[in-house]
């Protein structure tokens, strides 16, 4: 519980930082003028942020909703954990992508979505599957999708400024000027999408730990995360996704980064590394069998075999 709060006070720090540095290029760009135009331009992209984000990124990933007649294993796995948290239900959408993975998107508990692809439900095991629901479901119940979509607009905003400002003279430096010193103006467009990317992936890379933590304990099973983990990574590897396809853009959501991340480009991934997400669940799992508590919850029950084979060929039709 602290260390979900300590997660939740420094997400919000990052987001005021993001905020203070789009007023400060409003500011760089057009003085006082620049800043109202900044301050209008934030709240307009975090409504939009806040009520269109789960549409956007589903029509992106091509998902369909499926009704409990077309998967009732999914469904009944998903109400299942959401009964155990003692939330709704969400939608569940299945996206025709192959390489495997999942994602949650929506404002709140209430306006939630969870889509899986096409390849995951290929590759996983019940399981497994169950695991990485949990996960997703955490990320709703902690209102991460929320806060990336605030992010992610938050960045948008100061990359769209800085863009602008390759056609708008800078200030200068006259003392009649409500501006700032031009050398300043010029290193602040150029630094601050950099920070803003950089706080971004801090944001997203620390949400991925706390919802692999809360998503394990939903389900019980941490070691099922971990090899689902495991597995997905190995086939995203090889299946990644085009850097410049549409559905690239909401690679933050998604549990596993779907994008080709080899050399430096590694370093601003938007996910932890899955070596390290998979040791940390290995020593959740050794500490909850060697807890005071007694053993760790079982696996679940048996009757989830072959689950996802129905529903396989429903989906196919």
């Amino acid at each position: 519980m602290v260390r979900r709060y300590t997660n939740a006070l420094k997400t919000a720090l990052l987001l005021g930082v993001l905020t203070a540095l789009i007023l400060t290029i409003g500011y760089a760009l057009g003085g006082s003028t620049g800043l109202i135009v900044a301050t209008v331009l934030s709240l307009v992209m975090n409504g939009a942020a806040y009520f269109y984000s789960d549409t956007i990124a589903l029509h992106a990933m091509a998902a369909r909703p499926v009704n409990e007649a077309q998967a009732p294993e999914l469904h009944a796995m998903v109400r299942e954990l959401a009964t155990s948290a003692g939330q709704p239900m969400p939608r569940l959408y299945v996206s025709p992508i192959a390489q495997p993975n999942a994602f949650a998107t929506g404002r709140s508990p209430r306006h939630a979505a969870v889509c899986v692809t096409d390849g995951i439900l290929r590759l996983l095991t019940p399981r497994e599957l169950r695991a990485v629901l949990g996960h997703e479901l955490s990320h709703v119940y902690n209102r991460d999708i929320l806060t990336s979509s605030v992010a992610a607009a938050l960045a948008g905003i100061l990359t769209s400024l800085a863009n602008l400002a390759l056609f708008l003279p800078i200030g200068s430096s006259t003392e009649d000027d409500d501006g700032p010193h031009p050398v300043a103006a010029l290193l602040m467009l150029i630094l601050a999408p950099v920070a803003a990317g950089l706080i971004q992936l801090a944001i997203s890379r620390s949400r991925e730990y706390q919802a692999d933590v809360d998503g394990a304990d939903l389900s019980g099973d941490p070691l099922a995360l971990a090899s689902a983990l495991q597995k997905i990574d190995q086939w995203t590897r090889r299946l990644p996704l085009p850097a410049d396809a549409p559905h690239a853009a909401y690679a933050h959501l998604m549990i596993a980064h779907p994008l080709s991340d080899d050399g430096v480009a590694a370093l601003f991934s938007t996910h932890p590394p899955t070596a390290e997400r998979i040791r940390r669940l290995r020593q959740l799992a050794s500490q909850v069998a060697a807890g005071p508590s007694g053993p760790a919850r079982p696996a679940p029950r048996s009757s989830w075999a072959g689950a996802l084979a129905p529903t396989m060929r429903s989906l196919a039709r």
